[in-house]
């Protein structure tokens, strides 16, 4: 919490003001408050080499970048990361999804098809604590980049490996989309209704899990690097597969499987196992959401459609109400299609049943509680230029920690913005070199 007002002791009743470790606690009439005069942020100090594209291995960096890393973005040079020119084009010719998916990264262009290049990122690998990478298994050794080359030089290195199915085993060679991981991971399957073709989600869910786990991952790395500072080798390789990201979300399917031989299926907008919770359509033709499924929250919602009668004891807990799942849904159907989705959530909210609308991008922005959470963040892009640059929305990661905050500091940047700040106040090269460079097309002359 960062307090600027001169008139503190006044407004807070202020006591005493003592500082312990560099943070500053006051003692004031209304509680005990703290505050930092410089919030150190929890990874504020570590350097992140990131040399992936798109969104898995990017993802990672933008959440290290988030709470505090220095995160270097390699791209190549004049096109840049793809992400760049993905979807909807902004007038500068820049997507808004790169402005947030390349928030608070230094941009550096380095052709790393060429031998100068692999040098540069080398010399980058060394001066860095974590390298974040998500080619395809074997074209960083093929590079001279792999974990065992850099090793040799920069033992402490965590070096963050995203593919999609990792980089050992008979599939690691494959090329691993999030489409074909999340197939083959069994989250498509169980997705849609019964009888027809499997429903992807509209949005790359394995890269964006797959990019959580690496950054978790990342911080698992360097907390150990903490602990083995003393030996000599105290960096390791952390080995994230985007199939087994999203297969660690699939809660209790495998020890069902293994004792009861079910094969979860696809349940249309239901859960299979668990009744009632279900979206239920309304007067004004809208779904909302209910999770009747607790055994007094279950009684609760019988009563309020009118339907104590099956809030006997043939339907008191979960297991017997699986059985009637027809029922039970046709009899909350029934009542909710008599009322406006705005209704039935009055009525259910007000006897504490779990309940809500179906929100598009437009409902988020808008609701009141997203407003007051702070998960929406406005970013200025090219503030720097003629027009003065415009603001832009992004999301906010997730999750918020109370003294030790992450933040966007600034919105994902221009092609090779940092070229000059890393290639000379880095790598420490002179004028001359870098136009060398330039010149053979290692480099983007973007300075």
């Amino acid at each position: 919490m960062m307090l600027r007002s001169r008139n503190l002791s006044a407004f807070f009743g202020i006591k005493k003001i003592e500082i312990k470790n560099g943070i500053g606690f006051l003692e004031t009439n209304v509680q005990n408050i703290r505050y930092y005069s410089h919030t150190p942020k929890p990874l504020e100090g570590i350097r992140v080499l990131e040399l992936g594209q798109l969104i898995a291995g990017p993802f990672c960096g933008t959440i290290l970048g988030y709470y505090g890393a220095e995160v270097i973005k390699v791209e190549p040079p004049e096109m840049g990361d793809p992400i760049r020119v993905w979807r909807n084009i902004d007038i500068d010719g820049t997507s808004p999804w790169f402005r947030s998916i390349g928030r608070n990264k230094k941009s550096c262009e380095i052709n790393l098809r060429t031998q100068e290049g692999i040098k540069l990122a080398r010399q980058l690998a060394d001066k860095s604590d974590v390298l974040i990478e998500n080619f395809r298994p074997g074209v960083m050794e093929k590079w001279g980049l792999g974990p065992d080359e850099l090793y040799k030089t920069n033992p402490s290195l965590i070096y963050t490996r995203v593919s999609g199915f990792g980089q050992t085993g008979p599939y690691s060679k494959k090329p691993g989309f999030a489409s074909v991981c999340e197939a083959m991971a069994g989250y498509r399957y169980i997705n849609g209704f019964p009888g027809q073709p499997p429903v992807r989600q509209n949005i790359s869910m394995g890269d964006s899990l797959a990019g959580l786990t690496s950054a978790f991952g990342t911080v698992m790395g360097l907390l150990a690097r903490n602990k083995l500072s003393s030996n000599a080798i105290s960096g390791q390789v952390i080995d994230v597969a985007i199939y087994e990201s999203i297969f660690n979300m699939m809660e209790g399917i495998l020890p069902e499987y293994d004792r009861f031989g079910e094969i979860r299926q696809p349940s249309g907008t239901s859960v299979t196992g668990i009744v009632p919770t279900n979206a239920y359509l309304c007067s004004d033709s809208k779904n909302v959401i209910i999770g009747g499924n607790s055994d007094t929250i279950y009684k609760r919602l019988m009563k309020v459609i009118g339907r104590e009668d099956l809030a006997t004891e043939n339907y008191a807990t979960n297991k017997e109400r699986v059985q009637h799942k027809d029922l039970i849904d046709n009899a909350i159907s029934d009542w909710s299609r008599k009322y406006s989705s705005k209704e039935v959530i009055e009525k259910l909210e007000k006897e504490n049943i779990p309940c809500g609308p179906i929100y598009n991008i437009q409902d988020i922005v808008q609701d009141e509680h997203v407003q007051s959470r702070g998960i929406l963040e406005t970013v200025r892009v090219n503030e720097n230029k003629e027009n003065g640059g415009w603001d832009l929305k992004i999301p906010a990661i997730t999750p918020k920690l109370s003294a030790t905050p992450g933040e966007t500091t600034w919105a994902g940047p221009d092609l090779g913005q940092h070229n000059r700040e890393i290639l000379m106040d880095i790598l420490g090269l002179e004028e001359e070199e870098i136009k060398k460079l330039q010149d053979n097309k290692i480099i983007g002359k973007t300075l």
